[in-house]
């Protein structure tokens, strides 16, 4: 790079003295001093465009920016999940009698018995209550198991019912087992009747002879 400044300089230098010189020797004009200008001034611009061209470009680093994955943390307590007791298990198996859709009258007494299987790993303890807990208990007691009931066996579950008075069309009430109060377990039994209104009017149908 100063090697190639230092030669230019000296072509200007030259160019310079024999521009001088031309002014007292008759000799100047075998000599094209434009000439020598337009090379020098061509080798002064070729200099400067060499230069340029060697100057590297230093392009901007790009900043990383750090990336935070944040991942929310649960708080607070949550809901407790209600646990099934594997060892008392009961199993509907058919209604022996009043089934489903029969018809009754208001006041009727009958008795709702069911048959059902203990089909879980445990023996039904006396002590365990056989209730009402839908519908309506149609004035049922609450039947209390007297003698245990071992695992497989087929048992009769059997209560006395009477058939509310003033209420119309169909009658539902649900039953189940528990061990403790509020225990419930196994297949919910259910009663289901029709109770006709004695004062809805009914068809008459008149057969006339024909002689």
């Amino acid at each position: 790079m100063k090697t190639k400044i230092f030669s230019i300089a000296i072509i200007l230098v030259v160019v310079a003295l024999l521009f001088s010189c031309g002014t007292n020797n008759e000799q100047t004009g075998a000599i094209d001093t434009d000439a020598l200008r337009t090379a020098a001034v061509s080798t002064y611009a070729s200099s400067l465009t060499e230069t340029a061209v060697a100057i590297p470009t230093i392009s901007p680093t790009p900043t990383i920016e750090p990336t935070f994955t944040f991942t929310p943390t649960a708080t607070g307590e949550s809901s407790p999940t209600p646990t099934k007791n594997p060892c008392y298990e009961l199993l509907w198996i058919k209604d022996l009698t009043i089934s489903d859709g029969t018809v009754m009258k208001s006041n009727e007494v009958f008795t709702k018995t069911w048959l059902v299987q203990n089909n879980g790993g445990c023996a039904w303890a006396p002590g365990f209550t056989f209730s009402n807990v839908g519908g309506n208990p149609m004035n049922a007691k609450v039947v209390v198991l007297n003698k245990p009931i071992p695992v497989g066996l087929k048992y009769e579950i059997s209560i006395e019912m009477v058939v509310p008075s003033g209420i119309y069309g169909l009658i539902q009430s649900t039953w189940s087992m528990a061990y403790e109060p509020d225990m419930y377990f196994g297949d919910p039994l259910t009663v289901n009747i029709i109770v006709e209104d004695p004062n809805s009017p009914t068809a008459t149908i008149t057969v006339t002879a024909t002689p």
